[in-house]
């Protein structure tokens, strides 16, 4: 087996071993460069002793040691040789080589064909000379013929010794392990071909691992920042300013923030070596707990307008002699910082502009700066970011004007609405017994559902619901609550308000048929009312009744009861089984925030520095994820606004006194 390496190839080997920190490595690399040596000289001296007899004109062969000077000198050299070639078919050799090595005769052993030979770093084409063939009229003047080819990194070299049959010889093996002998007309010419032929097959190997060592060379040298003084989001990372979770380690390799200065937040924001979509999720979920919008949009703006850095005294000295010591610095911190950072903080405005406009519609003056920001953004690069930003605030005042959209298109068109003794338009019959049940279970269903759907996440991350400010901060939230809560009252009010036995047990049967269908359509809020209901004091001791209950209805109620057993054990299996529409349980959702909220602090001490504690705002999150992933899909049902039970308040305003009357 003959091998031989070129020159740059043996370069880069040894530029391996230099570079390499792993002894084991350096000592492999070091035997393999002292056996490659060996080869070289070999090679050396076969060549020497044939130097002396070679002429030019005595071989047909060139050997390109040198590449193209330039990528459009070697297309154009390739398409002259393509063109020159008949029956060409598939890729052009440009699409799939960079650089033309060689061309000579060769002889195929075996027919004992002439073929020239054209290899470029990808493609070995064997073509026929069209030279001394007649030519027929209209044909192409090319001077060769396609025969077949070879693509290089589909083939294996071998060397071949000397027999009778043929000499100076070396063998292409293809992947189906068929293979193909050539022979040249004299040793010099075969060295020349092997040498080529095998710098191709091991220069992707080297040079891509000569790559990767550069790379990380060039990842390990220092960028230079701005001063931390006049850029307060280069300051250096520290346990003082920033803390990451140990034990956690994501598929994506990005670090998970568990504490940090906000000012370290919103650098990781929008940092320039990584983009990171589920923390800009949770940032912008959760951020209302430790900063308001207003402060968010400065910090967003102050983060876009980065200085360049500043001259050291060694450069001021070197600029002064004429040189230009920062050229190359800067144009790697445009390039590698400025650029992704101002990126990314448009990618931010925009998904905040998306997915939490509610915040520009509380506040007008947010809105009116954030437009004045990007109207001031200049560049190619940027164009494209501020038009979509642009365009997301349009379409969302121009919804804002116009009111939520009710018209909803669905595959199939919604059941016809279900009547009982009440017909339309009879509203002053309309109660519990004379309405249809289905009907009464889908009219609430379809209310409960827009509740459900209207409720933001801002609503709930620092149990704003629970504070001073919630008519302003969870007006969403609270209309949900105060629905639950009025509707459970209304279904004790009307069991316990029903004296006769006989009709009491037509009306826990009534209440049960809502449950059913409650269920039928996912509706577990629903569900949970009735079943709190059912639990409260002033219900649950009318033993009599539940006696005469059917068994049937009874078997109802019990699976509803489970629901709610082993802390809604049962409940969350079936809401993970369900595909939408439904309408979960809100409750354990804001019990879940309130244990996360209550036992986790707000801030963790690092140093004597206290860090906004991120990790209890991620899992918060995760909670408020969970609640928007139930929000997207709606009913295919009919509003009917007759009976649609809106007014549940002013029906229950009084309902909870009598209630207690009840209990007591």
């Amino acid at each position: 087996m003959l091998a031989v390496l070129t020159v740059s190839d043996l370069q880069c080997s040894q530029q391996l071993e230099e570079k390499s920190e792993d002894e084991e490595d350096k000592e492999c690399l070091k035997q393999a460069i002292t056996a490659l040596l060996n080869l070289q000289s070999s090679m050396e001296r076969i060549c020497s002793k044939s130097l002396a007899k070679r002429r030019l004109s005595e071989s047909a062969c060139r050997f390109y040691t040198q590449q193209m000077k330039g990528k459009q000198l070697a297309i154009k050299k390739m398409n002259e040789i393509q063109k020159n070639i008949d029956g060409w078919e598939g890729k052009d050799i440009g699409q799939c080589c960079n650089e033309f090595i060689m061309e000579g005769t060769l002889t195929r052993v075996g027919a004992k064909h002439e073929r020239h030979i054209f290899l470029f770093d990808g493609l070995m084409i064997c073509c026929k000379s069209n030279h001394g063939q007649p030519r027929l009229p209209g044909a192409s003047n090319a001077e060769y013929r396609l025969k077949e080819k070879f693509f290089m990194r589909k083939v294996q070299i071998n060397d071949k010794d000397d027999t009778n049959e043929y000499r100076h010889a070396f063998e292409i093996i293809l992947k189906d392990e068929n293979s193909v002998i050539f022979a040249a007309k004299s040793a010099e010419e075969k060295n020349n071909w092997m040498a080529a032929l095998i710098s191709l097959q091991y220069r992707s190997t080297l040079e891509r691992m000569l790559d990767v060592t550069m790379l990380q060379e060039e990842k390990e040298e220092q960028m230079r920042f701005p001063n931390p003084e006049l850029y307060r989001f280069a300051e250096p990372d520290s346990e003082e300013n920033i803390v990451f979770e140990e034990n956690m380690q994501p598929k994506s390799g990005i670090p998970i923030i568990k504490a940090g200065t906000v000012v370290k937040l919103i650098e990781r924001l929008t940092y320039h070596m990584y983009a990171d979509p589920n923390f800009v999720r949770t940032f912008l979920t959760t951020y209302r707990s430790f900063c308001k919008p207003q402060e968010l949009l400065s910090l967003l703006i102050e983060r876009f307008e980065i200085p360049e850095p500043e001259p050291t005294e060694a450069d001021r000295i070197a600029m002064e002699n004429g040189d230009q010591p920062l050229s190359a610095e800067l144009k790697r911190f445009r390039k590698e910082y400025i650029q992704p950072v101002q990126l990314r903080v448009l990618n931010v405005c925009r998904h905040w502009v998306e997915h939490h406009f509610y915040d520009f519609e509380r506040d007008a003056d947010l809105l009116q700066r954030l437009e004045e920001f990007i109207g001031t953004v200049r560049g190619k690069a940027m164009k494209k970011w501020v038009e979509s930003i642009t365009k997301i605030i349009n379409r969302k005042k121009q919804a804002q004007a116009i009111g939520p959209s009710h018209n909803i298109t669905f595959e199939s068109p919604p059941p016809a609405i279900e009547w009982h003794i009440s017909k339309p338009g009879h509203t002053e019959t309309f109660d519990l017994l004379t309405l249809h049940p289905i009907e009464i279970a889908r009219q609430l269903t379809l209310l409960e559902s827009d509740f459900y759907r209207a409720v933001q996440p801002s609503e709930l991350v620092g149990s704003v619901w629970t504070k001073e400010d919630k008519e302003i901060n969870s007006p969403n939230l609270l209309k949900m609550i105060r629905h639950t809560t009025n509707l459970t009252l209304w279904f004790e009010k009307c069991i316990v308000e029903t004296e006769n036995l006989e009709e009491r047990v037509i009306v826990v049967s009534r209440i049960i048929e809502i449950l059913q269908v409650f269920q039928e359509l996912n509706n577990f809020n629903g569900v949970l009312e009735i079943v709190s209901a059912m639990n409260s004091a002033a219900v649950y001791r009318l033993d009599h009744t539940f006696e005469q209950i059917p068994s049937r209805q009874k078997k109802i109620l019990e699976e509803a009861y489970e629901l709610s057993e082993d802390h809604y054990k049962k409940y969350l299996a079936k809401l993970r089984s369900i595909n939408p529409p439904c309408v979960p349980f809100f409750g354990i959702y804001l019990t879940n925030i309130l244990k996360t909220e209550e036992g986790n602090p707000e801030f963790l001490k690092r140093h004597g520095k206290e860090l906004i504690n991120f990790s209890k705002r991620r899992k918060v999150a995760e909670i408020t994820g969970e609640i928007q992933q139930y929000q997207n899909q709606p009913y295919c049902l009919r509003v009917e606004f007759d009976i649609r039970v809106s007014d549940i308040t002013s029906m229950c305003l009084h309902t909870e006194i009598l209630v207690c009357d009840y209990v007591s």
